[in-house]
């Protein structure tokens, strides 16, 4: 079985507002994931909030499942992860979410990662029916998530195990060559020289030697070294 079929289910345990279940399945989807089950959301489902949030994310969404009980909604999954980062005086393993990635992704069975309403989280009898707790290094001073935000942690790393296409990359373009440099160095020598920027004469040599190095430094391709002769070009007709 690939990792990509062993991608976990999203619940949603008593979630409260439409746009946070629509938050959730926008990050679900940006990552990968498509399988969203919700328990008992305060304002029934579908919810017209919902659409809006997810931004596109209508798959989602409309293949959402609504279940009565925590039980009931991972009932057919061998594997169940409790999000929470409080301690509630049970015992159980505590990974981060790249640890949970790592094994859901190469375990056998369904997984579940259960995420709890938006004001109090999960309830005792929520983590109760977990393996494993999942958690993140967090400000304890502050550590409060809002839905989204928790899923798209899981999500992000649950896709490191899928295929997902990396976003194209801007082409990078190679050096300029030697002599469009030399004409760039140039350009502004002349400039300079003008304006008696090399005064006075007996330090010239070592300015001019220090403005090579500066420009030749960065490696500029040769759109850029045209576009700073372009610069050049437009501040000497400004003072004509």
């Amino acid at each position: 079985m690939s990792a990509q079929n062993r991608a976990p289910v999203i619940v949603l345990v008593r979630p409260q507002l439409g746009e946070n279940i629509g938050k959730a399945a926008r990050a679900m989807l940006n990552f990968g994931l498509t399988e969203l089950r919700l328990v008992t959301p305060r304002d029934g489902w579908p919810n017209p909030s919902a659409g809006p949030a997810a931004a596109g994310a209508d798959q989602v969404l409309e293949q959402a499942q609504v279940f009565a009980t925590t039980a009931d909604a991972v009932a057919d999954c061998s594997h169940v992860y409790a999000t929470t980062v409080r301690k509630r005086g049970v015992t159980k393993p505590v990974v981060t979410p790249d640890q949970a990635a790592r094994e859901i992704a190469t375990q056998d069975g369904r997984s579940a990662i259960l995420f709890g309403a938006e004001r109090s989280g999960l309830d005792s009898e929520d983590v109760a029916l977990a393996r494993s707790i999942l958690t993140v290094p967090i400000n304890p001073q502050f550590s409060s998530l809002n839905l989204a935000q928790a899923v798209i942690l899981c999500a992000y790393e649950w896709s490191k195990h899928c295929d997902l296409a990396m976003p194209t990359t801007e082409e990078i373009l190679p050096p300029a060559p030697q002599e469009e440099l030399e004409g760039l160095i140039v350009h502004l020598d002349t400039m300079l020289d003008a304006k008696g920027y090399y005064r006075p004469a007996v330090r010239a040599e070592v300015s001019r030697k220090t403005l090579r190095t500066l420009l030749t430094k960065p490696g500029w391709n040769h759109l850029e070294v045209r576009t700073l002769r372009g610069v050049l070009s437009y501040l000497a007709r400004k003072e004509r």
